[in-house]
């Protein structure tokens, strides 16, 4: 009799710890399967997809901060081809600049309209000149708002009889805005300035 009771006791500890070891797996178990599905959840909301020609892109998000450097140089660059692109053609001058001065402050209207008030626009159309610009570079100094910028390219004047290669250096600073269509950086360039714009080549037609 005295054995048989140490066995059902025997055997209802082993039942406990089975119990015990069974809720302690469950539990693990249940506490991975929430973390994993909170990491899931958080890396999808880190993924985009853009549909192109058709077909799905997955694109990542990520924090501003990490790609404010190069955003703000394709910010200086997009306003300097706009700017500074141009053809005999008052439509595309017009649409042209009108983009550009969404992208900078009364520094950019002020140079557009010395130019404008100098008659360079009307010379540009009456004299079928065209003009290109290529960006060699942009150096932004993120460490501080606003951030200073300065960007070096060389312009081509194509005139009838001649093409002109112009050096141009510019400055400013970029101060951070919101996101729009007409300003999809987000930056504002203030301050803006030419530290250069001379001749450096001419070639005759």
């Amino acid at each position: 009799m005295f054995t048989k009771t140490q066995d059902i006791e025997r055997a209802f500890r082993h039942i406990r710890l089975f119990s015990f070891a069974v809720i302690i797996c469950c539990s693990l178990v249940s506490a991975v399967s929430v973390y994993l599905s909170f990491d899931s959840a958080e890396r999808s909301t880190q993924k985009v997809y853009i549909l192109a020609s058709g077909k799905v892109l997955e694109a990542y998000a990520s924090e501003r901060r990490e790609n404010i450097a190069v955003e703000a140089r394709d910010h200086v660059k997009t306003f300097h081809r706009l700017f500074f692109t141009l053809s005999p053609d008052d439509k595309v001058i017009t649409a042209n600049l009108s983009r550009a001065l969404y992208l900078a402050d009364a520094s950019a209207k002020k140079q557009y309209e010395d130019l404008r008030e100098s008659g360079f626009y009307a010379g540009v159309i009456s004299g079928n000149i065209s003009q290109e610009i290529r960006i060699d570079s942009v150096k932004v100094d993120a460490s501080a708002q606003p951030y200073a910028f300065e960007c070096r390219a060389i312009q081509r004047i194509i005139r009838p009889t001649s093409i002109v290669s112009r050096s141009l250096v510019t400055a400013g600073y970029l101060r951070p805005v919101e996101r729009s269509d007409n300003n999809p950086h987000g930056f504002l360039i203030e301050r803006w300035v030419s530290l250069e714009n001379k001749d450096i080549q001419i070639q005759t037609r």
